[in-house]
């Protein structure tokens, strides 16, 4: 399967021994995030899966905060899979659990999910900056995977730039988006209105939108 998202640890940042990376976007946007995540989450006991987490930095901050939620990290990409495990031991969380090999463009997301010996009844599923820089086939697989693995009360956060309506809600956005299509042309900011379309087939609706610092959102989903 090919790797079809930026990876982490090839721009010569430093990689600690045991294969720990460090996304500089983790210190820019770990807090903001977590501020829109923490009124919904926070009481919520189950199992969340966080889809591309990428260094995993971002897990283990957001587990640290939840003592109740049973996180689940994944990956596609070896690389990032090998930090998100090291991450988690350097943590001692307990309520980590061994990051997860997931195809985004599998709605079925991989065997363990599929199986029955993955978490299920998902309480959320949290996801971000993924879903521009990747194929439009991972946000179908995303939203047919959160649709199947979702419990009735459960929730997908969605994070990262969006356009409204087929603009961008801001000229940085605009000059970013040029450069992910000039890169990739399968790559791109999406419209929210392509993606509560792929909610609505997969059985859920938009509840909020919100607005985030540098020209992001956070879209949150649920039955």
């Amino acid at each position: 399967m090919a790797e079809y998202v930026v990876e982490f640890g090839r721009d010569g940042g430093r990689v600690e021994a045991d294969g720990r990376l460090d996304a500089p976007a983790f210190h820019r946007n770990h807090a903001p995030i977590w501020s829109a995540l923490e009124k919904r989450l926070t009481g919520l006991t189950g199992n969340v899966v966080e889809l591309g987490s990428g260094t995993g930095q971002h897990v283990v901050h957001f587990a640290r905060h939840t003592p109740g939620l049973i996180w689940w990290p994944s990956d596609l990409n070896q690389r990032h899979l090998r930090s998100i495990e090291a991450w988690r031991v350097h943590a001692g969380l307990p309520n980590i659990r061994s990051p997860l090999r997931i195809d985004l463009t599998d709605p079925d997301w991989c065997p363990e999910m599929k199986s029955g010996q993955g978490p299920t009844g998902l309480a959320a599923v949290f996801c971000a900056n993924v879903i521009h820089i990747a194929p439009w086939a991972v946000a179908e697989g995303l939203f047919a995977g959160a649709g199947r693995y979702l419990r009735l009360d459960g929730k997908l956060f969605l994070y990262g730039p969006f356009k409204r309506d087929g603009k961008h809600i801001a000229l940085s956005n605009a000059v970013f988006d040029t450069s992910l299509r000039e890169g990739n042309p399968e790559w791109g900011v999406r419209d929210i209105g392509d993606v509560e379309t792929l909610a609505t087939a997969a059985g859920l609706r938009l509840i909020e939108s919100i607005d985030m610092p540098a020209n992001n959102l956070t879209l949150v989903f649920s039955r």
